[in-house]
């Protein structure tokens, strides 16, 4: 870990800490095996491709359809929560075969950014929900476009949408797909790097209105399909 823990480990929390992240990754895998994924480009958008250095953003709420897609592909890695909450997300998606940094782009967040930077020199995937950890949902945090401008790389975007799905009431409405739903994935167009720290906060507007259009593409999609059954 690249930050360290400052919460108390009651025993409660050892408890879960040691049950909850075996059994949530072992509902995720078996989740993922139920889901039927379509993937949408947006006009000039790029898709993941595997094996190289890259950053991707997307907004929180995706969390756990994401943590199903990306399942399996070599050298993922995220940027999580140095709280007990992200110590939990941590050991479940690590045991799915994600490597993670730990800290976060809005508290004590330089560090994680830097391994992060480190880990994309290295050849890795870096995943990054642009509105955690804790909201508000969709406007996106800086460090979004402080990794840009360290790694010197573009900002892929893409969001994910069930068309079936339980939504929790937190401040994401974080999305939980429902077993055999299908699920749409909108890649959509890299912005490129801020060129100075003075262009951030243009770059980051613009990926935030990226990663929201490509939530009303998604949202869209499934509207779309059902008005044509009708």
């Amino acid at each position: 870990m690249d930050e360290t823990t400052t919460y108390p480990l009651t025993w409660q929390k050892r408890w879960m800490l040691w049950t909850v992240p075996p059994l949530v990754a072992m509902l995720l895998r078996l989740l993922h095996a139920t889901l039927r994924y379509e993937e949408i480009l947006e006009e000039g958008g790029r898709a993941d491709q595997p094996g190289g250095a890259s950053v991707w953003c997307f907004w929180h709420r995706c969390l756990l359809p994401a943590a199903c897609f990306f399942r399996g592909r070599p050298r993922t890695t995220l940027l999580i929560s140095a709280s007990f909450d992200g110590e939990l997300i941590a050991r479940t998606i690590e045991r799915m075969g994600y490597e993670t940094v730990r800290g976060s782009s809005s508290r004590a967040g330089v560090g994680g950014l830097r391994a992060l930077a480190r880990a994309l020199g290295n050849g890795a995937t870096a995943v990054i929900p642009g509105d955690g950890p804790r909201g508000p949902r969709y406007v996106l945090k800086p460090g979004v476009t402080k990794l840009a401008r360290l790694s010197e790389l573009p900002v892929n975007s893409f969001y994910l949408l069930p068309q079936r799905a339980w939504v929790l009431r937190s401040w994401d409405a974080l999305l939980v797909p429902k077993p055999f739903s299908r699920v749409v994935i909108v890649w959509g167009r890299p912005v490129p790097p801020p060129e100075s720290a003075e262009a951030e906060e243009q770059m980051r507007l613009a990926v935030e209105e990226t990663i929201d259009r490509l939530r009303l593409l998604a949202e869209a999609h499934f509207s779309n399909d059902t008005a044509s059954r009708q």
